[in-house]
């Protein structure tokens, strides 16, 4: 299976460019940042509020 190489990702980085402009990509990756980071705070938050197996006795 061929790996990307400098070539394709430059070529990706400025289709990306072409096709949403240099003024809304860092806007794209804050909101992208944002959702990962809630996206992960609420699997935390979760994982507190679900009891453990054996935590209260039962079986």
């Amino acid at each position: 299976m061929p790996s990307i190489g400098l070539k394709e990702i430059l070529f990706l980085a400025g289709l990306f460019v072409l096709l949403f402009g240099a003024k809304r990509i860092p806007d794209l990756a804050r909101g992208l940042g944002t959702g990962i980071r809630n996206f992960k705070g609420s699997l935390k938050a979760g994982a507190k509020d679900d009891p453990e197996d054996g935590e209260d006795g039962a079986v």
